[in-house]
């Protein structure tokens, strides 16, 4: 059964059930989504992500939640907070948030409305001190949310990681802090 983890305006952001995975990958498993995330991926891969999921929600009550558009129930891939586990992050246990949307719901604000409310959630009630979101110098697209985020550029905590292939490597960080986070949320929604 899942739950929902917030609502906004257009999204829900809720938990996994076992049947998400299928339609997860029907939409999520592209070549275009999956492009500066090392490819596309075997069902065994996200199975084991699967779990990954659902080990961060047990433990700590939070994660990449599925979003669903409000208007008809549809899958538009994940978006929440898990904690930095990433091999060779200098930061390991911060609060990360991240996206995933299939490739048409791209452009339509989605990402950014899903990741405002999990950052809300991370800073007013998980009280984190800072968060993190992860990307390679590639994805120009997702540092530009990261950017309209009002996230900064950390080049100090980029680092070199087994889950992308070499020629992405390093993995960027930009980061917002708790007290940063009201006026970047402010810009962000204008």
């Amino acid at each position: 059964m899942t739950e929902t983890a917030i609502e906004t305006e257009r999204l829900r952001l809720r938990t996994w059930d076992l049947q998400d995975l299928d339609a997860f990958m029907l939409h999520t498993n592209t070549e275009p989504v999956m492009r500066w995330l090392g490819g596309v991926r075997t069902r065994d891969w996200h199975e084991a992500a699967f779990g990954r999921i659902e080990r961060y929600q047990r433990e700590f009550g939070h994660t990449f939640w599925i979003v669903e558009r409000k208007a008809d129930g549809a899958l538009l891939g994940f978006c929440g907070l898990k904690r930095v586990n990433s091999e060779g992050a200098p930061n390991p246990g911060d609060f990360e948030v991240g996206w995933r949307l299939r490739e048409d719901a791209w452009g339509q604000g989605y990402a950014k409305e899903a990741a405002i409310a999990s950052l809300d959630l991370a800073f007013d009630t998980f009280g984190a001190p800072h968060v993190v979101a992860l990307t390679v110098e590639q994805n120009e697209a997702s540092q530009g949310l990261m950017k309209r985020l009002r996230m900064t550029r950390r080049k100090d905590m980029d680092f070199q990681s087994a889950d992308v292939p070499p020629e992405l490597n390093p993995v960027i960080v930009y980061a917002i802090g708790a007290s940063e986070w009201p006026a970047a949320r402010a810009a962000a929604l204008a």
